[in-house]
């Protein structure tokens, strides 16, 4: 046929395309996979249209292969949906008549967990009352893992369906809560830590729910004393009786600042220091940061001049004095603990969305990290004798790119997901120094001797926190399915969960 080169031409423009993408080009991962999705759209569409006006073939031949493609197209969304994405946005495809864990949890909310077992923690136990561990940076100082695995396995408590969300767990004693959706209900649950019973359940007749980022709340709760702060996906900031769950009071952030939820979600976890509760406003209002009384709910103060992002507020020190640090939408800033005022910022522009926390290093120093192809950089905080604060830039690289990941330090190295891929930077040039293993984009604990990733892809990876190669000593498989939420390690209690599942094993420790 004549015209045999053109869907000749089109397959080799479109390899050639995406041999570019992938092995020349620049970008970051989330743009290839648009580039591919996109070549191979229009490709197609050029060889079907090649196929029925050009081919040649005779009209019965044409119209026979254009019924089945029109049927089978047809057939394709009726049987799959799109039910979200990967953190590199790949679409992911679930059968769409399955029966669903959220449907069943929707409808029996209260038929959750094991019989109620007399089982004892372990005299090593250790609380992790909030995001990212006792210290908020997900590093657990104190603890060493085994890292055999076959010879000493982590021991599975229990495992049983959970509400939609990416939120983490914190746990206190024998208490371990959360935040999860249940149809129109989003929830702050309690479990047993040790058998994984439901021990009580507080609800906000809301929903968030969004194709590229999810369903539900993406928040951690925070527990301090015998109270219970959480923020929700739509900005519902909650004080709830830690043995109850009944509601001491309840604000939304949102409506009360006249501000506008975040295309994402809001995903503050609540910080509270003193007699302050301390989370972000969301998006279109310029105040970053507001407090409230923590026993009543009062407004404390509101402060800040930047849209917040999706980081959470920490409580850090520099220059010998305390202060809130957070990401915000164009900025990294500082604020005093007790009037709100800031201390300082350091400009960290850029449209896509800031989530990884900052990392505090010694010497009056912070590393920012995000993704979509920006990077990382090291800024020098310093306070002159006239007690003005100057924040100077050391080094910025695109060594790492932490898009939703937290990343972490150990002496004098950086650990972190580079675009989804195990990477170490020396802190000191910013330069990298491997990048192996793609575990997605999941996120870490450090130990002292060991760096637990729990990947995208749900499985638990050790691995060596050292800057001479990537070691990976183990691995367990948990999930089957996409995996945001925080892992939290109460030592030796390992509680993962995704948007589906959630889990409790004993980890061996270290001699």
């Amino acid at each position: 046929m004549k015209t045999i080169w053109l869907p000749v031409a089109t397959v080799v423009i479109a390899a050639a395309i995406m041999v570019w993408v992938w092995w020349f080009g620049d970008a970051q991962r989330q743009w290839n996979v648009f580039f591919t999705m996109g070549t191979l759209l229009v490709s197609t569409g050029l060889l079907f249209m090649w196929l029925v006006c050009f081919s040649g073939w005779s009209r019965r031949v044409r119209l026979s292969i254009f019924g089945l493609v029109v049927v089978g197209f047809g057939l394709f969304l009726v049987l799959f949906r799109v039910s979200g994405v990967s953190g590199d946005f790949i679409p992911i495809l679930t059968w769409r008549f399955a029966p669903t864990v959220h449907g069943q949890l929707q409808t029996d909310m209260l038929t959750l967990g094991t019989a109620d077992v007399a089982i004892q923690l372990e005299s090593s136990h250790r609380d992790s009352p909030q995001f990212l561990g006792p210290t908020r940076d997900g590093v657990l100082k104190g603890v060493r893992l085994a890292a055999d695995w076959q010879k000493n396995p982590p021991r599975l408590l229990w495992r049983q369906p959970i509400g939609a969300g990416w939120s983490g767990f914190a746990v206190v004693g024998q208490r371990a809560l959360t935040q999860e959706q249940r149809g129109d209900l989003e929830m702050v649950t309690c479990y047993d830590l040790l058998t994984g019973r439901l021990l009580w359940m507080h609800s906000d007749d809301v929903r968030f729910e969004d194709v590229v980022s999810g369903t539900g709340p993406r928040s951690t709760p925070t527990v301090t004393g015998n109270r219970v702060y959480t923020f929700g996906a739509t900005g519902i900031l909650n004080c709830l009786d830690r043995d109850t769950g009944e509601t001491l009071w309840r604000r939304d952030v949102v409506v009360a600042h006249d501000a506008r939820v975040n295309e994402w979600g809001t995903s503050v976890s609540p910080l509270v220091h003193s007699q302050l509760v301390i989370v972000a406003v969301s998006a279109k209002s310029r105040r970053a940061l507001v407090a409230y009384d923590k026993d009543s709910g009062d407004p404390v103060w509101t402060a800040g001049n930047d849209k917040s992002a999706y980081s959470s507020p920490a409580l850090t020190t520099f220059a010998g004095v305390q202060q809130f640090i957070i990401l915000n939408h164009e900025s990294v800033a500082a604020h005093d603990t007790e009037t709100g005022a800031m201390l300082w910022s350091a400009a960290w522009p850029g449209k896509y969305p800031k989530v990884a926390q900052p990392v505090v290093l010694s010497g009056d120093r912070v590393v920012v990290s995000s993704g979509y192809g920006v990077g990382c950089a090291l800024f020098q905080v310093r306070r002159s004798a006239g007690e003005s604060w100057n924040v100077e830039l050391v080094w910025k690289t695109r060594s790492l790119k932490a898009k939703f990941a937290n990343f972490v330090h150990r002496d004098g190295f950086l650990y972190g997901l580079d675009d989804g891929i195990l990477a170490c930077v020396d802190v000191e040039s910013g330069k990298r120094r491997w990048k192996r293993a793609r575990y997605g984009h999941g996120q870490l604990i450090l130990t002292d001797n060991l760096l637990l990733v729990l990947s995208e892809f749900g499985f638990v990876a050790l691995t060596e926190p050292t800057p001479e190669e990537h070691r990976e000593v183990a691995r367990l498989p948990i999930f089957e399915r996409k995996t945001w939420n925080p892992p939290v390690l109460a030592t030796p209690y390992l509680l993962v969960r995704n948007d589906e599942e959630a889990a409790c094993y004993e980890l061996p420790l270290a001699d």
